[in-house]
């Protein structure tokens, strides 16, 4: 099957992946993050144990760990000297590590003291990072996206720096549920998927607030990052949107309007999830070759690879 957007056409490979057939991912098995290593390996982040599965190029299952991650969320790949490392969140113990491909923890976050925090909670939801081989200052960034809705900065050595609210710029976060880091030059973007507010924000890698776009366009962004100059934006209204770097609207993948009217959406009946149409992206990623790779927010789990034609 083909879908399309401005002319890029892509091979629709449902069920590219399974998760492992488990009994926790029969009852949740969400999947929430997903990236690809270097050597072509895609590794994806789901509420099951085990929680951290790596997937062949082909789709067949490599290794797979991780039995403490029931609140599986974000999941970010960055290199260290050339070492990949695999940052994590768990929305439910408010763990936010750092580990080896290996699932060694190599650096753990302490929740910041904050003064939100005196009477709301802390749920983090995805973690960002200036990365040093970009010319970055190798900053970390953790969005509190289910708790008290904040953007933390903790240096490269996990000591915390200060705190966005979001009214340095657009409005007060709600709900920043994904981060991502735009590297154009010497300019080091930071880019909060505002969900709850429909909106992107942009703040520079000093805090300071940029830009915001996205109003009467998104409705739901999970997070985005860069495809051919572009921003991919996983929605969980049942598509891909594409906006220029500026928010122009380039179009849509696999959107699905109608099953987000469904009463049990998001968590719908097998027959009506379709190939060609998402239900539920909650995160996606691009590979060397152009190939995307989309997990949604549904029972059980669903892994989709858009062969790039």
């Amino acid at each position: 099957m083909t879908v399309s957007y401005s002319g890029r056409e892509f091979n629709w490979i449902e069920d590219w992946a399974r998760v492992p057939d488990t009994p926790t991912s029969r009852d949740n098995g969400r999947t929430h993050g997903v990236a690809v290593a270097r050597d072509g390996t895609v590794i994806v982040f789901l509420q099951a144990t085990p929680a951290v599965v790596f997937f062949a190029p082909d789709g067949n299952l490599k290794n797979s760990w991780g039995d403490r991650f029931l609140g599986a969320h974000g999941l970010t790949l960055v290199e260290d000297d050339g070492r990949e490392f695999l940052w994590l969140t768990d929305e439910r113990s408010g763990e936010v590590v750092k580990t080896t491909l290996q699932g060694e923890t190599v650096l753990q976050l302490e929740q910041p003291s904050h003064p939100e925090y005196r009477a709301g909670g802390y749920a983090p939801t995805w973690v960002a990072v200036n990365e040093e081989r970009f010319g970055g200052d190798g900053s970390i960034w953790v969005a509190d996206g289910y708790g008290s809705s904040l953007v933390h900065q903790y240096d490269r050595e996990g000591g915390y720096r200060f705190t966005l609210t979001g009214e340095e710029g657009a409005g007060h976060f709600d709900c920043p549920h994904g981060l991502y880091f735009r590297h154009a030059g010497d300019r080091h973007e930071l880019f909060v998927a505002d969900r709850g507010n429909s909106r992107i924000q942009v703040h520079d890698e000093n805090g300071r607030f940029l830009r915001s776009f996205g109003e009467g366009v998104l409705e739901l962004p999970c997070t985005c990052f860069e495809y051919d100059g572009e921003l991919v934006i996983p929605e969980l209204n049942a598509r891909l949107t594409v906006l220029t770097p500026s928010g122009g609207l380039v179009g849509y993948l696999g959107e699905n309007e109608s099953v987000c009217q469904n009463p049990e959406w998001p968590n719908v009946p097998a027959e009506d999830v379709n190939p060609g149409k998402f239900n539920s992206p909650h995160s996606a990623t691009v590979d060397g070759e152009g190939n995307l790779y989309v997990v949604e927010w549904m029972i059980g789990g669903r892994i989709t690879k858009l062969e790039r034609l």
